[in-house]
């Protein structure tokens, strides 16, 4: 419109031409003027769609694809070392925790290993004791007693003996020190008594052949209580 009027005012200005110019001339070259300002309009818009559709169908840089193919691969590599060290955090607190219940497990046995092992030292190492004194001085050892239970008790008693000895040098062998001293250092007391009981077993046996030729059967035979 500014452009418009600008036109008709230099039409007017010149008074050869400004005569020419009749009302009607004039809506006519308003009306080109305003026209042509709308077609520039729409060029530029249509300008500005196409320079936007070559941006959208150009194809991406080489450098922005690079940049992110290595984006992705680092998000992989992250997510790769976060499942990693989850997968070993548990396979730790799994293996942790399998490790703490074998040593319960383990103490759970050993403790009721030891408590069997004083009592039956407690109770072999007195019946070991009578049997030898009577052996020394009779020849023979323990009457059988009623239904035998004197004599089971005595054959027990050795094997009590014998076995508490063979847990010891086993124990000392493999960590070099005996048995632990236990609850209230039972355990060791039962043990330094079965080395005692094993060693006087020896001498008296010994001393029993030497004088008697013979040492007696574990079951009643000739000899004793036949």
């Amino acid at each position: 419109m500014i452009t418009s009027n600008i036109i008709i005012i230099i039409f007017y200005n010149d008074e050869s031409v400004g005569r020419l110019l009749t009302p009607f001339f004039a809506i006519r070259l308003l009306n080109i003027v305003y026209i042509s300002h709308q077609l520039k309009l729409i060029a530029t818009l249509s300008l500005s769609l196409s320079a936007s559709r070559m941006l959208l169908l150009s194809p991406v840089p080489s450098s922005i694809v690079s940049i992110n193919h290595s984006l992705r691969r680092h998000n992989n590599n992250n997510n790769n070392n976060n499942n990693n060290n989850t997968s070993r955090s548990r396979s730790r607190r799994r293996s942790h925790i399998m490790g703490m219940a074998k040593q319960g497990s383990d103490a759970s046995s050993n403790g009721i290993t030891e408590k069997a092992a004083i009592a039956g030292g407690l109770i072999s190492s007195p019946v070991i004791a009578w049997s030898l004194y009577t052996l020394k001085t009779t020849g023979c050892g323990l009457p059988p007693g009623p239904g035998g239970s004197i004599g089971a008790l005595e054959g027990v008693s050795y094997l009590v003996v014998v076995g508490i000895v063979g847990w010891s040098l086993y124990t000392k062998t493999k960590t070099g020190s005996g048995l632990p001293n236990g609850p209230f250092g039972l355990l060791g007391a039962v043990e330094g008594l079965s080395y005692l009981a094993l060693l006087a077993i020896l001498v008296v046996f010994g001393l029993q052949y030497i004088d008697q030729g013979y040492i007696p059967a574990p079951l009643p035979a000739d000899q004793c209580f036949g």
